[in-house]
């Protein structure tokens, strides 16, 4: 069985070192030369939370050859139709795509490989790429964990595989309401990568500030209001369950919701968010692909989302150069708590 990670950056490269480590045989991709170089040269070094250094097989994507059973994708998804066609080839007859991306990207990698020939992944964990080799794992090493799941009802024969290579890094959860696992993890993007993008802080600051807290707080509960009104039931991350501990309908529980955010967060404090690391190399973002997905089903189903809304206009306004990372940018949401 052939396995790759195609997308290796941060998270990838922390996988693949993780399942190589483990004993498992697994290729990593990336379009990025000097990392690819130093992945080969020097292993995939790993710091923050867990430190090791591990030797990987890496190679850019004009070196690939062959199909595979199991393709990672763990790119960003503003060229996922490109990537996906790209990779078409690549995929054995047999074999499927798991994407670890954010947002909702399933349905469109459905259209192009057919949907029984695609899994879904959510990650609970978070990296930075600190250099060509060098990745920060920012996340508590006991909150290294997966969702799993398929939009299609017909069984996926590489789900089992997929699932052992997965437990080589962490557990891993097989998902029935694979939509409600993407929501909720989802709802902690939007909420905390969204207010990380427009504060220039980590999950941590964002959380934790008095200023941001209650923006962070409406954009969590405008992603429970919106699945409520859709009918989608928003699944625990890692067995707490984001409606009862966050939800609220009178000033007492959204008192205890406040309090309860930079709590809930603390494993994750040390992270930043991916689109404010692109934001720092001056490229765009997948803001459309997170907060926007909240708005886009938000239009979809009748219902509003503006405090979403304001951030993708704020992200956006940044990429042009118009605006920088700054706590200033809370100025935008004043009217919408």
């Amino acid at each position: 069985m052939r396995t790759v990670i195609y997308g290796a950056g941060s998270l990838g490269t922390i996988l693949g070192a993780f399942i190589t480590k483990a004993g498992g045989s697994i290729e990593l991709v990336n379009r990025n030369a000097a990392h690819v170089k130093a992945l080969q040269e020097e292993g995939a070094k790993v710091v923050g939370t867990v430190e090791f250094t591990q030797r990987v097989t890496a190679m850019t994507p004009g070196e690939m050859s062959g199909t595979y059973d199991i393709i990672f994708l763990m790119t960003k998804q503003q060229q996922n139709a490109e990537v996906v066609s790209f990779l078409k080839p690549f995929l054995a007859e047999d074999g499927v795509i798991v994407t670890l991306q954010n947002g909702l990207p399933e349905l469109l990698i459905g259209e192009i490989v057919g949907e029984d020939r695609v899994l879904g992944c959510t990650v609970a964990w978070g990296a930075t790429m600190i250099g060509p080799g060098v990745c920060e794992l920012t996340s508590a090493p006991d909150s290294l964990t997966f969702s799993l799941g398929s939009i299609s009802p017909k069984p996926n024969p590489h789900l089992g595989d997929v699932k052992a290579l997965l437990e080589m890094m962490g557990p891993v959860d097989v998902e029935e309401n694979f939509i409600g696992t993407r929501w909720s993890k989802l709802l902690i993007n939007a909420s905390f990568s969204g207010m990380s993008a427009v504060l220039g802080c980590t999950f941590g600051e964002a959380a934790g500030d008095r200023r941001s807290r209650p923006v962070v707080q409406a954009l969590i509960k405008e992603c429970i209001d919106v699945c409520a009104a859709g009918g989608i039931r928003i699944e625990p991350v890692q067995g707490k369950d984001i409606v009862k501990l966050l939800d609220y309908h009178g000033p007492v529980k959204k008192a205890i919701s406040s309090f309860i955010i930079p709590i809930a967060i603390r494993k994750h404090a040390r992270l930043k968010a991916s689109m404010l690391q692109d934001l720092e190399k001056g490229k765009r973002t997948e803001v459309d692909a997170i907060n926007g997905s909240v708005c886009a089903y938000g239009r979809k189903i009748g219902f509003p989302t503006p405090v979403n809304d304001c951030v993708v206009g704020i992200i956006h306004r940044i990429e042009s150069g118009e605006l920088t990372p700054s706590f200033d940018n809370l100025s935008y949401f004043r009217d919408l708590l």
